[in-house]
């Protein structure tokens, strides 16, 4: 005998009522739908039991355990289904990135001629030609320049003669549907990602079209520049510094210490981070989310109505759970920075990416948010009512960035980035007698080891 569930039980005796009150034709007639809908609804109910049957006895331990309606379902199970698909970079790989740069090569993959390189343009020619290294003088801002050369006067003994364009502004230059072809390096693009919703959530990373054609280079600010605010004047630079004093940080703020909310407090240099500030005001108990100044600002109209507050360093975010990324201009150096508070990184949109991002999944490493923020209340209620699952997100966050964005890593994506890309120049790269040879204080070192040596010959 089965039972229907109430809400069967209810429909049937209303159709039962309503038949007594009827004449003996139009009575039978009703007599038979109500069977149909009793039919209906007990196929329906032995659906849903089938349903909730129970066939895996590992699963079965944890089924009493388990609100199949629990709102933060979905959530977990895109947390469950990442970790599966999930595999990190083995350590110490000088390889991690590799794929992000086949797939920035790829468009060019039958070869690269002269007339696709943008002379005469505003981005700044590079040339290396027997292990020297070459510039044009016309560096935009010379701090980008040399947190760039940097890391190429530390490989340029092992790469071959190349020639390249790269782009020092912050946007990228090269669109896909331009004509002729373009070749121009920027540190960050913008990627249209596909298959963004529902069972392909997990996988979207993977499924790129590119809006741009810009190969991506890693950031000058890992080593010089980046933005120049009152806690860094001369930018935030040197992550091979910081990434030592974030992590001091982070021991001192063990995540049972770090306060329950979300944090973010940057500059308005994007209206899409606009939606967290009104959050903040309508919730502060949730969240925490304030703009500082920056170079457009003109009056308090610029900050939403509100007094802007005053720059802080990275460490500070360490003290919260939940710290906000979002793009500003162009991808945001703060990510990478947020990471090794070991909080736990929220991310808002997924557009802008910078040459490491593709290894960093969503719910495995951080939690993604919708452009608009229209998911990130519930978003910061999961997280507080998952504490432990969430921790562990940002563990592996913090550990994929201790572990694989480390000053050798950029360096070691550099050296197989130039060496793969000279591999599809259709041209010899001869010295341009215009550009200035680039002598850093790391190729000064060596030569000075050179002459000293040579003296001792003499």
């Amino acid at each position: 005998m089965v039972t229907l569930i109430p809400e069967a039980s209810v429909i049937c005796a209303r159709v039962s009522h309503l038949r007594a009150k009827l004449p003996a034709y139009q009575s039978f007639s009703l007599h038979m739908d109500r069977m149909r809908i009793c039919l209906l609804l007990f196929i329906v109910v032995l659906t849903v039991i089938g349903e909730d049957v129970c066939t895996n006895e590992d699963e079965c331990a944890n089924v009493a355990n388990t609100d199949r309606y629990d709102r933060f379902a979905h959530y977990r199970d895109l947390i469950t289904r990442g970790l599966r698909n999930n595999v990190d970079c083995a350590a110490g790989s000088c390889h991690c990135y590799d794929d992000q740069i086949d797939r920035n090569l790829r468009p060019f993959e039958e070869g690269i001629v002269k007339d696709m390189l943008p002379y005469g343009g505003r981005h700044v020619l590079y040339q290396i030609v027997d292990h020297k290294l070459y510039r044009s003088a016309n560096c935009t801002f010379e701090a980008r320049c040399s947190g760039v050369e940097h890391f190429l006067l530390k490989i340029v003994d092992q790469l071959p003669d190349v020639e390249f364009f790269l782009n020092d502004h912050d946007y990228p230059f090269i669109s896909t549907y331009a004509e002729p072809k373009m070749v121009v390096f920027s540190f960050s693009t913008v990627v249209m990602l596909m298959g963004a919703t529902g069972k392909d959530e997990l996988t979207k990373f993977f499924l790129q079209t590119k809006d741009f054609l810009d190969i991506m280079y890693p950031a000058w600010s890992f080593w010089k520049g980046g933005p120049a605010i009152a806690p860094y004047p001369t930018g935030i630079g040197r992550w091979d510094l910081l990434r030592t004093t974030l992590s001091k940080e982070a021991a001192m703020w063990p995540w049972e210490m770090k306060k329950s909310k979300g944090f973010f407090r940057g500059s308005r240099t994007n209206k899409n981070r606009d939606p967290l500030i009104l959050l903040s005001r309508r919730r502060p108990d949730l969240v925490r989310a304030e703009y500082t100044k920056n170079q457009a600002w003109k009056s308090s109209q610029d900050t939403l109505g509100m007094k802007a507050v005053k720059e802080l360093p990275f460490e500070y975010n360490c003290r919260f759970k939940y710290l906000f990324n979002s793009a500003g201009v162009a991808a945001s150096f703060r990510l990478r920075h947020l990471f090794l508070c070991r909080s736990l990184v929220f991310h808002i949109g997924d557009e802008w990416q910078e040459f490491f991002y593709s290894q960093l999944k969503p719910w495995v490493h951080y939690i993604p948010v919708k452009d608009d923020l229209s998911n990130v209340e519930e978003l910061l209620q999961f997280a507080r009512e998952n504490d432990e699952l969430v921790k562990q997100i940002a563990d592996r966050g913090y550990n994929f960035i201790w572990d694989h964005l480390r000053m050798e890593d950029v360096e070691c994506y550099w050296k197989t980035l130039l060496t793969r890309y000279a591999t599809l120049l259709r041209f010899k790269v001869v010295k341009n007698p215009e550009l200035m040879h680039v002598v850093g204080r790391y190729t000064k070192q060596k030569l000075f080891a050179r002459h000293t040596a040579m003296s001792q010959l003499r």
